[in-house]
């Protein structure tokens, strides 16, 4: 380490201003600083002492999402050889065949390391192009701005990626990430100063633009197969529907079922729930929030409700679809959420309330955790406006 250490500052001057490669200092600071912690102190006063950089932060995230990621690739692989299984098939075919073939690893649903490898074929291109294309915009706008390029970029790319179909098309792929990076944040002025979760935008953008890759019989990896998510079964028939398709709450907590790359085991979620939280990371309260708001609403339809999505449990609620990922991983996004503790709670609440009542009342679109959080973030600045002025009102009160 020492030596690349020697390296990096042999060539530094390169990218300094005036050097050979300036236009390019910002991808020599990234690599440095993903590196290296930055050797740069403040020496005057008065300044704010804090062990946690905004780097070391963002990797904190990337951590919590791994269990995620791991169970979503082995989920997408297992899927996808149980239902090669069913329909006879003896490969995939195209690369993915030839490279699964090559190296012996088969098709055998019951296999851990068959079902992760055919999985992490399918996500690995994902996460290339994810992470090449927005790495280029970030890149770009850093550049123009002669600003250091930010690590949050990983943590977008990687919640981006785990929240997409594993059958998307690459250049959908790409297009998606350019709008959440460009127009979720960049042109806003970039980190810190969007208002939209980045991933959630460009997930958004894909959803309208293309729904047909993006819903429908889209979460199983092979070919010709036909099977909805259980969501979308509940969302049709209600617990009636998920119980004629054998779906059990065990299942659905562990994440084997149809869905997204990485956001279908509200177990890993938990995982990293606890990680943040600990870590001091996420917000705890927008994470309670989000839950009581699930389940007051659900209640609430429970008793109300006439439709077949209005019966169902709280409990369903929490491990069908993207809720506990949005929960965890993309409402408590510390830029484009609620800053006060009180707007936290109201913020969380919000989300919650609205998640369950677009599953309840679009039947056409039962995964409502996305939506939820983005109208959440367009209303963040308004709810600690609002939470601001009570305290000032009562810190008149009390000097008067």
């Amino acid at each position: 380490m020492q030596r690349l250490r020697r390296y990096l500052d042999r060539i530094q001057p390169l990218f300094a201003k005036g050097g050979q490669f300036q236009n390019f200092n910002a991808l020599y600071e990234m690599v440095d600083t993903l590196l290296y912690t930055p050797a740069d102190v403040t020496r005057g006063s008065p300044h704010v002492r804090d062990g946690l950089d905004l780097k070391r932060l963002m990797i904190f995230v990337v951590l919590a999402v791994t269990p995620c990621a791991l169970v979503g690739i082995y989920n997408t692989g297992y899927q996808a050889n149980a239902a090669m299984l069913a329909m006879g098939l003896e490969s995939t075919g195209g690369w993915r065949g030839a490279l699964l073939g090559a190296l012996g690893i088969g098709y055998a649903p019951d296999s851990i390391w068959a079902c992760f490898w055919h999985g992490f074929l399918y996500f690995l291109p994902i996460y290339v192009v994810t992470l090449a294309v927005g790495g280029f915009w970030e890149a770009l706008f850093a550049g123009v701005r002669n600003h250091e390029i930010n690590e949050g970029f990983l943590v977008t790319s990687m919640l981006f990626t785990l929240i997409l179909p594993p059958t998307i098309p690459l250049w959908q792929v790409a297009l998606g990430i350019s709008f959440g990076v460009v127009i979720g944040k960049e042109v806003f002025g970039g980190t810190g100063k969007n208002f939209l979760n980045p991933a959630l935008t460009g997930r958004a953008f894909l959803f309208f633009a293309y729904p047909a890759q993006m819903s429908g019989d889209v979460w199983t990896a092979v070919d010709g197969f036909s099977g909805a998510t259980a969501l979308a079964r509940a969302g049709e028939g209600g617990m009636a529907a998920l119980a004629e398709a054998n779906v059990t709450w065990t299942q659905a907590f562990l994440g084997q079922m149809p869905g997204s790359l990485g956001s279908t085991s509200t177990l890993a979620c938990l995982f990293g729930a606890i990680f943040l939280i600990v870590t001091r990371v996420a917000s705890w309260r927008i994470m309670a929030g989000v839950f009581l708001g699930m389940v007051c609403t659900a209640l609430m339809f429970n008793i109300a409700g006439q439709q077949p999505m209005a019966g169902m449990p709280w409990y369903w609620h929490l491990v069908l679809g993207g809720f506990a990922f949005g929960m965890v991983f993309m409402a408590t996004d510390p830029v484009s959420a609620a800053m006060t503790d009180a707007g936290r709670w109201i913020f969380g609440l919000l989300i919650g309330f609205m998640t369950v009542l677009i599953r309840v009342t679009n039947p056409a679109n039962p995964e409502g955790i996305m939506f939820a959080i983005l109208f959440a973030n367009v209303f963040a600045p308004l709810i600690d406006y609002f939470v601001i002025q009570v305290h000032i009102r009562r810190r008149v009160r009390r000097s008067a």
